[in-house]
């Protein structure tokens, strides 16, 4: 059985899909772009800004499925451009301090609305 998991305090789904899917003990967070909810925009376009965007937006969808940034245990960090990495990896840390989940990165061609990340997670409920 499977539960969608959707909250105001994160930007709304832009294409046929759910914040997030609970299956199981697992929840799936569909990719974060790093659009501000209230106000539909990126905060700048600046990579420290938008991944700490992004992140808040995951964090508040865990939280609305009862979790924390605690709980998961694996991301997917999509960059426009790798050179970014570093920038993105010390905001990152800021959100994921021990007990670090596992991690894939990559660079790709182009993401939606021109971001310069974007964020999936999975997330493990005891």
């Amino acid at each position: 059985m499977k539960t969608i998991i959707a909250t105001e305090k994160a930007p709304g789904a832009i294409g046929p899909y759910s914040q997030a899917v609970k299956a199981g003990n697992f929840v799936y967070v569909s990719g974060q772009l790093p659009l501000d909810p209230a106000t539909g925009a990126f905060p700048s376009n600046d990579i420290k800004d938008q991944t700490r965007q992004s992140l808040k937006n995951v964090q508040s969808i865990l939280e609305a499925a009862g979790l924390s940034m605690k709980d998961v245990v694996k991301t997917t960090v999509f960059l426009q451009n790798m050179g970014d990495f570093a920038d993105m990896n010390g905001v990152y840390a800021e959100f994921f301090t021990q007990d670090c989940p596992a991690r894939a990165a990559f660079q790709v061609a182009k993401l939606p609305k021109d971001a310069l990340v974007e964020i999936e997670v999975v997330a493990y409920a005891e």
